[in-house]
This record gives C-alpha cells, sequence and structure tokens, in this order.
C-alpha cells in the first residue's frame, strides 16, 4: 500500500491497479475498517477501483504524519473476508439493439462478432462494480467479455437517456439519469438505478455483482 497527499485535505491509499478483484476487496476492508474506527477529522471514505480516498478536516487531524500511520494500522489490520457482507447480487434487464442500442452493430463488428453474439456474450458475463461515480448512481463494471471491448465514441453525444448501457473500453455500465457521455450504447434498462426518493438512492454500490438480462421491446414498453 502506498498512501499519498490529494491536495491539502485528502490522503490516497493504492493498495493495487486497474479491474482487479482481489485489490477491490482489500479496498473496500480498508474503507470498512476506516469508517468503523471513527478517526478524528476524516469526514469522508471513497472507496474506488485500487485505491482508498480519505477526505478529512485539516484542523482537527493534526500531524498529516499521524494520520498516514493511523491508515497504515488499520490497513494491516483490516479483514477482507469480511467485505462480502453487504454486497447485492443485482439483475439488470435490457433491451438491446434497435432504438435502445444505436451502437451495438458497431461494437460486434469491433469485436468480429454477430449482434446476436455480442448480446449473448453482454448478457452471459457476470461483473463486479469496482466504483460508483461520473453521475449518481453509475456503477464502473468490470467483467466485460475481451471480445466487446470497444474504445470511446471519437466524438461523445450531448445527451445520453436514463437506462442506456454502454460500453467504454473494458467497463461496462448504465447511465442512471440523462447525462452527455461517450460510452458505445447498446441497449436500455427500464430500472431506474438512482432515485432520490428512496432510503437508498443508489440500485448498485461498490462489490456488488451484475447480471444482465435480455428482454423484449415489449417487455421494456410494460415495465412498471
Amino acid at each position: 500500500m502506498t498512501l499519498s497527499p490529494l491536495g491539502d485535505s485528502a490522503i490516497v491509499a493504492t493498495l493495487g491497479s486497474g479491474l482487479d478483484e482481489s485489490a477491490l476487496l482489500r479496498v473496500r476492508a480498508l474503507a470498512a475498517a476506516i469508517g468503523h474506527s471513527r478517526l478524528p477529522g476524516v469526514v469522508d471514505v471513497v472507496p474506488a477501483f485500487a485505491t482508498v480516498t480519505i477526505f478529512y478536516d485539516p484542523t482537527r487531524v493534526g500531524e498529516y504524519a499521524r494520520l498516514c500511520g493511523e491508515i497504515e494500522n488499520l490497513a494491516a489490520r483490516a479483514d477482507a473476508s469480511l467485505v462480502s457482507q453487504g454486497t447485492h447480487a443485482v439483475e439488470i434487464p435490457v433491451c438491446y439493439g434497435g432504438e435502445f442500442g444505436p451502437d451495438l452493430a458497431a461494437v460486434a463488428a469491433h469485436g468480429g462478432l454477430t449482434t446476436e453474439k455480442a448480446v449473448a456474450l453482454h448478457a452471459g458475463a457476470s461483473y463486479l462494480v469496482h466504483a460508483v461515480g461520473f453521475a449518481p448512481g453509475f456503477g464502473y463494471l468490470g467483467g466485460l467479455p475481451e471480445k466487446l471491448h470497444t474504445p470511446r465514441r471519437a466524438t461523445p453525444r450531448t445527451s445520453v437517456p436514463a437506462g442506456a448501457v454502454g460500453i467504454g473500453g473494458a467497463q461496462t455500465g448504465v447511465y442512471p439519469l440523462a447525462t452527455p457521455g461517450g460510452w458505445n450504447l447498446i441497449g436500455r434498462t427500464p430500472l431506474r438505478l438512482f432515485d432520490a426518493a428512496r432510503a437508498e438512492p443508489a440500485l448498485l454500490s461498490t462489490g456488488d455483482r451484475v447480471k444482465f438480462r435480455a428482454i423484449t421491446p415489449e417487455e421494456f414498453a410494460a415495465w412498471k
């Protein structure tokens, strides 16, 4: 683990690199340990990919080196075997292609696939939420089959509809709100991934498992 300052009020703890499931377990274990410890001055803890960012109030923390030492001690005691508790398995229905997935054919062609094979690969894989960000409730999902890896669009769209399922590089994800976006759109889900009125507004959390299920346009239209 390495610790580095992020401005004058945050520390980034790096425990690996990329879409590494074992690193994500250590990240979630450290984030949970810091959260439970209630370190004086720490105001927020953000786990994502292979890092944990610890935000703090400099007027309450005291010496930077002391806070780093406390984080190192917590990392040494953090138990990665416990963090599976509290995660969820989430199934997301998707209507692929057509007006819902205007880039499906391009994604399939990039991988040398038929559109049917591309859909089968995407819906047949198991995904892990490595981070939540960009927009409220947007989960960055690892586990995308290699033949579906597709570079982001050269020109982002100014508006992507809520529920759009996209592919950007080696990751897939669902746009929870209407926003600009540069990922390749292969389908859309009728599920609401973010709803501020819910007790837990975001459907996905870091560490959750996700599966996609193909549905028809008629099922999409009838979804409630």
